[in-house]
């Protein structure tokens, strides 16, 4: 029978039972196995990581904080739970003559029943030494080892002429775990979740497995990212967020837009004039023609609010404004009486329009461009335009 149980038989539970069947300070890694790893938490709150935190305390010698952690084995060896009541140090071997080493600072079970070359039963903090090389590597991980640093010790370097740069020469590789079902504090490598719904604290955004990838909680529940996490990456198209200047956003498969954008302005106090007869975008004297350029809403219908300051230098000539309006070089609809504010004499007069265009396309690009003209002419009287404005106000 290859199902194991814990206190059933009332004898012959084994080591290997009790380890195989443990359910209590362990995230999961597949639905047998666990993550090895160290349980957070520290003496004042402040630190995510406390547990086996390494320092220097000699040239050549490091300190080990005391702390808790979970080995895992082999499928069928279960989980290892080890315990360092009290700090330990460690001594390091002196440098090679030439070149550096990198040795690490391991957490290693010793199980007889697996291991071929020895019958020892214990868990030792051990250092693994490194081979001195002119590019050195990290050494091997034996089975049932947890890393906890990584120490690069330099090409000469001992306990008579200073000894180990502890500020520069250790490497954190400790990793936490934490009990079924809650939520994992992140510090290390992000390793993928064991099952969807399991919550993880990733550096300071809640994030949620899916089944393929880590997405941050709101996104998770189809929420609005907070403007607390706005820097968060977005998960999928369609997702919302507050952004830092609280502007309501929508992600939209490559970039942040506004979720709702518009309305779009443009304007000129610029004033110019024309002698044309037929609709011209260029006024004399003026820099600039007035044009404002807009994407199309999903409804594909705009509000247009336009209009100018405008007179003639003729009490009987008027003079119009309209509008075209362009998607990419293709002009969708042209300039129109139909469609302009007109105003008749020499006498300066305010004069403004709202007119609805529907049917565009959602999410086309577009321009409209103001378009300006004075009544027959052969005389050369010219039409002014001034305070020129254009605003689209897109309907959703």
């Amino acid at each position: 029978m290859n199902l194991r149980s814990s206190w059933v038989a009332t004898t012959g539970q084994t080591r290997e039972d009790t380890r195989l069947t443990q359910t209590g300070v362990t995230t999961l890694a597949n639905p047998v196995q666990v993550r090895s790893g160290i349980l957070p938490g520290s003496y004042d709150g402040q630190y995510r990581l406390a547990a086996f935190w390494t320092f220097g305390s000699a040239p050549m010698t490091a300190t080990v904080s005391e702390g808790r952690a979970v080995i895992q084995g082999e499928i069928s060896q279960g989980a290892y739970p080890v315990t360092l009541p009290n700090s330990e140090t460690l001594t390091f071997t002196p440098g090679h003559a030439q070149y550096n080493r990198i040795d690490l600072i391991v957490l290693k079970v010793h199980d007889g029943l697996y291991d071929a070359d020895s019958q020892r039963y214990e868990a030792k903090l051990e250092i693994i030494q490194g081979t001195a090389d002119a590019v050195p590597q990290s050494p091997q991980i034996p089975p049932r080892c947890l890393p906890l640093y990584e120490v690069l010790v330099p090409a000469g370097v001992s306990a008579g002429n200073g000894g180990i740069p502890w500020n520069t020469s250790l490497k954190d590789l400790r990793t936490p775990v934490v009990s079924l079902g809650g939520i994992l504090p992140v510090e290390g490598a992000v390793q993928p979740g064991a099952y969807p719904g399991q919550y993880q604290d990733g550096g300071g955004a809640l994030q949620r497995w899916d089944g393929g990838a880590w997405v941050p909680y709101p996104s998770a529940l189809g929420g609005i990212v907070p403007n607390s996490s706005s820097s968060t990456p977005a998960s999928y198209t369609g997702q919302y967020r507050d952004s830092a200047d609280g502007v309501l956003q929508r992600w939209n498969g490559t970039a942040w837009r506004p979720a709702y954008p518009g309305p779009y302005f443009t304007g000129s106090i610029d004033d110019g004039y024309t002698t044309s007869t037929t609709f011209t975008p260029t006024l004399q004297d003026s820099s600039t023609p007035t044009a404002v350029s807009f994407t199309a809403p999903p409804s594909g219908a705009i509000l247009i609010n336009f209009g100018a300051r405008m007179w003639s230098s003729s009490a009987t000539h008027a003079v119009s404004m309209g509008m075209r309006l362009t998607q990419d070089t293709t002009t969708r609809i042209a300039e129109s009486d139909e469609v302009a504010v007109v105003n008749t004499g020499s006498a300066p007069t305010s004069a403004a329009s709202v007119v609805r265009y529907y049917n565009l396309t959602p999410g086309g690009s577009y321009k409209l461009t103001a378009m300006f003209k004075v009544g027959a002419n052969t005389t050369q009287v010219k039409g002014y335009f001034d305070s020129t404005f254009m605003m689209v106000h897109p309907q959703y």
